[in-house]
């Protein structure tokens, strides 16, 4: 009679790791979002300057006002870090929920981690050339990440 653990895939087998190996990926995310700051800020900066922009006299101005007076190649950036504290907030919560339930398994980590670098993917593609059509299917392949990830955090929570 065949071992009926034997039949067990290897991503749905536990992980014998710690709960910190889950967040790898958020602590990758995050620190990928920090390098678009940086990125945004050394060529914002610059822009706004060199369009007279001058920073210390602006009084009640939002950050789409600097669309109209920086180059739309030096906004991308900008949108981009906008971009990486809209969608990433979800992962980071259902990151944190199969870390501290205890509950993920191999398959778990893959999608975590492709979920990250589907979305530095993305960001890649939109502060360098921008065509649309990369974008949304980055952002679709990110997005159906996540919602596998969610599912998998759901069942083993509920």
């Amino acid at each position: 009679m065949p071992d009926a653990a034997a039949n067990v895939s290897v991503m749905d087998e536990p992980l014998m790791m710690m709960p910190h190996e889950m967040l790898r990926p958020v602590v990758a995310l995050v620190a990928w979002t920090l390098v678009m700051l940086g990125w945004m800020l050394a060529t914002r900066l610059p822009a706004l300057k060199n369009a007279g922009v001058e920073l210390r006299t602006l009084v009640g101005t939002k950050a789409s006002d600097a669309d109209r007076v920086i180059p739309p190649h030096v906004q991308w950036k900008a949108h981009n870090y906008n971009h990486l504290l809209e969608q990433p907030v979800l992962f980071y919560a259902i990151c944190g929920v199969l870390a501290l339930t205890l509950t993920f398994r191999a398959i778990d980590l893959y999608l975590a981690w492709i979920y990250v670098a589907l979305r530095i993917a993305h960001s890649l593609v939109q502060v360098t050339r921008n065509k649309v059509v990369p974008r949304l299917m980055l952002f679709l392949a990110s997005s159906l990440t996540l919602a596998a990830l969610t599912v998998r955090a759901a069942l083993a929570v509920l």
